[in-house]
């Protein structure tokens, strides 16, 4: 991710809880109406917990997931575990002051995630950034509000976020690049021969993959832009896409449109180079500088 800012967003555990639970009950056939009356729960405060408005205790989510026939204990414990963890702080929420609420729940999301797939086509993904090329990339940014931006605060956030990579179960990163983005020299050309040597060695990781997407595909299945897909463990239906520009950020959660951004990566995989064969490439970039 870029930036540092995103739309408005509920909070992003209490929504993510909410849409699976209207899914549950559309998939169910029933209406607000009809659930509610089941549940005897009124129309509002149903209405309430599927907008990810108001936080609903463990004890009354069994409930509502018995009602629903969800059975299976993975799928159970992932939507239990987001109803306790709603009100939940992270580490981000101390840097409250520096970053907007949605970007706070981008971070949020990512720290959630079991794996993520990102196609980028200007900047290096965020989560591979070397100290020094991040702050030229947070220190370009111009100010748009008038207040002066805390480029060391941005930065530290930054570098924190990249934790889920060395935690003990770590994300599952998959990254494929434009072949344009290794050519940026971004902070000047020691800068980037760090950053280049940086994903050398990162993409060897056993949890990360990193592949490149060379100027001889031309025309490709991301060429509409960059986008960031974030799944999460055991139910896929909490699965989002990110889709950013340089003023603004979307969120597609229906399944259909996460499903549409996988068929792209995986068009995208299969043009790009091969992990190894992406390594050999950015190395010999590397020597050049």
């Amino acid at each position: 991710m870029a930036g540092e800012s995103l739309p408005p967003t509920p909070t992003v555990r209490l929504r993510r809880l909410g849409a699976t639970l209207r899914r549950l009950r559309e998939a169910a056939n029933l209406t607000l109406e009809e659930a509610g009356a089941q549940l005897e729960r009124s129309l509002s405060s149903l209405s309430k917990i599927e907008n990810g408005r108001v936080r609903i205790p463990p004890r009354d989510l069994r409930v509502i997931l018995d009602f629903y026939g969800v059975n299976e204990e993975p799928a159970r414990e992932a939507l239990l575990l987001l109803s306790r963890d709603a009100r939940k702080r992270g580490w981000w929420q101390r840097y409250g002051d520096v970053l907007s609420p949605s970007y706070l729940d981008f971070i949020s999301l990512e720290a959630d995630a079991a794996e993520i797939c990102t196609f980028e086509t200007g900047l290096v993904p965020g989560l591979l950034q070397t100290q020094d090329y991040a702050r030229a990339v947070i220190a370009a940014v111009p100010d748009t509000d008038g207040a002066a931006r805390d480029v060391d605060q941005l930065l530290a956030v930054r570098m924190a976020r990249q934790e889920v990579l060395s935690r003990d179960h770590p994300l599952t990163l998959w990254a494929i690049v434009d072949e344009a983005l290794l050519h940026r020299h971004i902070g000047g050309r020691e800068v980037m021969r760090s950053q280049l040597q940086h994903l050398v060695q990162v993409g060897g990781s056993s949890h990360v993959t990193l592949q490149v997407l060379p100027y001889a595909v031309g025309a490709h299945a991301g060429i509409n832009g960059p986008f960031t897909i974030l799944e999460f463990p055991e139910i896929a239906d909490l699965d989002v896409v990110l889709l950013e520009s340089q003023t603004s950020g979307l969120y597609l959660e229906q399944a259909e449109e996460v499903r549409r951004y996988r068929t792209i990566f995986n068009h995208l995989r299969a043009s790009a180079k091969s992990a190894a064969a992406s390594r050999v490439m950015i190395e010999d970039i590397a020597k050049q500088l």
